[in-house]
């Protein structure tokens, strides 16, 4: 049988001045006579000859070589390989073997040069709920009937006006918990003035809110996530504002608003039906839809010099990029119209005033076509890594529907999603099991928590940058919103310390391992309850084995990708001797070799 490998990485790949050199090694008794290289050049295809290099007496594999020329054509290379015979062809893309030539943007992609921010791939993210995460200590003492007791439950009543009273000096002040969990990055759920405890419905886009300790404590916190060498990610509420806005103005405390003003400086900000009701999001009326029509709008969230996007990317603040909420329906008219040309202008903004801004995009959906136009360094990951995992260890959609997959569905789903990105995009996507708007997923897994851990191990190994939603460290539970948001357990005796302890060990071995920030990936074996893969970075290699269910031996394939001198075992009770894998219940195992 036929075989075939490639990765865009070392050794498959090496730039060498102003040449790409690619390689593609080949094992099996009918050997193809021909290998050409599918490459590109502004987008029209190439066909360019490859070279057949001598047969390895180890493996038995042959290798074919190809260049691409590097000083032409645009930075993403794209490309797929023709095996010829003398009557037959197959071509081999990242999805494998297919008898029809691959679709353009399901090829090999690597980009050279890469103008993406090179510092994301190296972190560890946190994500934070302010309201929920910690309360300062200067705040302890004061009493204010507004704010729940921090222990008392969350109840759905109310819930978007309960405040708990976490603020970010109280981030602040628990940096060095942060640190010792293996933290680099933390990304804040919005900070600025709004009425809610969630702040989606923004009031004021250039304050932080005083709720939260207003622009010194933000400035704090900038401060002291620098002297830790932490990042800092801001939540961009741009497709629609609150009602409470001084442009919209719904309840008329500042006069002049659009929602009853025709003749607002800002009506034009916003749209409105004929009937001259202010269009909002989802059927949220205290969310008004902005509408980028307006050229005054369009210069005041992203192209004017003094724009929101760019005044806090800026000293004093100086923030390490944005988080994009529902940015897919951004857009003109009170709908998408235009849409990824306003988002392409906000991260051409962010990266025009710091040119190593992290821009990524809220998508439920499919983000690969924002992704591929580079309208955004990346993407939530909810559809190529958070579904696919719910399916098969939590057997659940996104819409909480019953879903029963299998390791060769979870792993197909995967490959096609990552099929779509380039490798430096892959590594950027921004993984993670939950969020503040989904139900946590040790909630998810019901009578199946045992499964957790493989999850967490899964989130580190995977490639994309792992984020964890505060409190799934210590095994913090809830239902979908509000549950999901419960004020993070500070006392000891409410946290689980072996769930705690996993954690930190991921993010110490992921810092340890370029394999695991940098490397591609190749998944070995996909079948029934087990999912097997490899992360490679030259000569190093990661292995990974995911057991959902009984005790087992696997028998792998040999693979010239594997061919380590010896294994080391680094997480996980699971055993591998030569090419057979003996897997524990419900288990993950983690080995490293060379």
């Amino acid at each position: 049988m036929l075989k075939a490998w490639h990765l865009p990485v070392a050794p498959f790949v090496k730039a060498r001045q102003e040449r790409l050199s690619i390689t593609l090694w080949l094992r099996g008794d009918n050997l193809p006579a021909r290998v050409t290289l599918r490459a590109e050049q502004d987008n029209e295809e190439l066909t360019l000859p490859m070279h057949r290099l001598r047969r390895s007496p180890h493996n038995g594999v042959v290798a074919w070589r190809g260049e691409i020329d590097l000083t032409q054509g645009q930075p993403r290379r794209r490309y797929s390989f023709k095996l010829l015979w003398e009557n037959r062809q197959l071509w081999f893309s990242p999805q494998g073997f297919s008898r029809f030539p691959p679709a353009k943007l399901e090829q090999f992609a690597l980009d050279l040069p890469d103008h993406g921010p090179q510092w994301v791939a190296e972190q560890v993210f946190y994500q934070i709920f302010p309201d929920r995460f910690a309360r300062s200590q200067s705040r302890q003492h004061v009493r204010d009937a507004a704010l729940r007791d921090w222990d008392e439950p969350l109840t759905a009543e109310g819930a978007g006006s309960t405040f708990y009273g976490g603020d970010l000096d109280g981030i602040s002040e628990k940096l060095p918990y942060l640190k010792t969990l293996g933290v680099t990055a933390l990304y804040l759920n919005p900070v600025f003035t709004a009425p809610s405890v969630h702040k989606y419905d923004t009031q004021d886009y250039r304050h932080v809110d005083p709720q939260f300790g207003g622009d010194e404590a933000l400035l704090r916190l900038r401060h002291n996530t620098r002297q830790e060498g932490m990042r800092l990610i801001l939540d961009g509420v741009f497709n629609h504002s609150g009602e409470t806005h001084h442009w919209f103005d719904r309840h008329q405390r500042t006069g002049g608003g659009a929602c009853h003003n025709p003749d607002s400086r800002w009506r034009d900000w916003y749209s409105f039906s004929d009937e001259g009701r202010a269009l909002n999001w989802m059927g949220h009326p205290t969310l008004p839809k902005l509408d980028y029509r307006s050229p005054a709008l369009v210069e005041e969230i992203y192209r004017g010099e003094d724009s929101i996007v760019r005044h806090w990317l800026r000293e004093p603040w100086q923030m390490d990029g944005w988080r994009l909420d529902v940015v897919h329906m951004l857009g003109e008219s009170g709908g998408a119209k235009n849409n990824l040309q306003h988002v392409a202008g906000i991260t051409r903004a962010a990266k025009e005033t710091q040119p190593e801004a992290y821009v990524f995009g809220e998508h439920f959906g499919d983000a690969r076509q924002w992704l591929q136009a580079d309208a955004e360094d990346a993407a939530m990951n909810y559809r190529g890594f958070t579904y696919p995992l719910w399916g098969f260890l939590a057997n659940t959609d996104i819409s909480y529907d019953p879903q029963q997959i299998d390791a060769q569905t979870c792993i197909a789903w995967m490959e096609n999603y990552r099929a779509g990105l380039s490798h430096q995009q892959q590594l950027r996507m921004f993984n993670q099991l939950d969020s503040h708007d989904t139900a946590r997923f040790k909630t998810l897994l019901g009578k199946d928590v045992a499964r957790l851990p493989l999850a967490v191990i899964w989130l580190f190994t995977w490639p994309g940058v792992p984020c964890i939603y505060y409190g799934d460290e210590v095994g913090l539970d809830g239902n979908n919103d509000p549950f999901c948001r419960k004020p993070f357990p500070w006392d000891k005796r409410q946290q689980d310390e072996k769930l705690l302890a996993l954690y930190q060990r991921m993010a110490k071995l992921r810092k340890s391992s370029k394999s695991l920030r940098h490397g591609a990936c190749h998944v070995v074996y996909a079948e029934d309850n087990v999912v097997v893969f490899l992360r490679v970075w030259q000569q190093q290699r990661v292995l990974v084995a995911i057991n959902r269910g009984d005790a087992c031996e696997v028998v792998l394939e040999k693979t010239p990708l594997m061919a380590v001198s010896a294994w080391q075992d680094r997480e996980g009770k699971g055993v591998i001797h030569d090419n057979i894998l003996m897997l524990p219940a419900i288990s993950a195992t983690v080995w490293t070799g060379s």
